[in-house]
């Protein structure tokens, strides 16, 4: 098995105290990341105090089926969009008994087009009783690269996020 990265480790501990000490609970609803998120923050000890649950929906088909994102959506904006980032992100809520949920959607590359260049993601938070919120990101450097920045601002959104509360 692989180590985290330290940057990765101790934003993972940073969130998982936050949300501990308030006892809420989280899902992360995830597309380009593939689950990063979920494995970064269920690698650290102690984990299941805080992260319910993890949705993996690579597809719009996934979205939809387990997110309940409108599949009319697609088509209008694309599965890369602050429309679809927000929709996941209620979608986790919705379906998961936690009271905040992270999402993500984006271009790690390659495959990317003129109008969703590589690098490009949108970083969805809600929590319960909230309208979602949606970041927008343009991140540099190879596959890999998009991924690690993507998991690092999602844990950073899900730690203003808690600030809120």
């Amino acid at each position: 098995m692989t180590t985290l990265p330290q940057d990765l480790t101790s934003l993972a501990e940073d969130v998982l105290h936050a949300y501990g000490v308030k006892d809420r609970m989280i899902a992360t609803a995830e597309s380009c990341t593939g689950g990063l998120i979920a494995a970064t923050l269920t690698a650290v000890a102690g984990s299941s105090r805080v992260v319910e649950r993890g949705f993996v929906t690579y597809t719009n088909q996934a979205k939809s089926e387990l997110l309940g994102v409108d599949p009319d959506l697609f088509p209008k904006v694309g599965a890369v969009s602050r429309e679809v980032a927000a929709a996941m992100a209620e979608g986790a809520l919705r379906h998961a008994p936690v009271d905040a949920a992270v999402s993500v959607t984006g271009v790690a590359g390659p495959g990317q087009s003129e109008m969703k260049p590589a690098g490009l993601v949108y970083v969805g938070l809600c929590r319960r009783g909230a309208h979602p919120s949606v970041e927008e990101f343009r991140f540099d450097g190879d596959r890999d690269s998009v991924r690690h920045q993507t998991v690092v601002a999602a844990l950073k959104a899900l730690l203003r996020l808690i600030e809120e509360v």
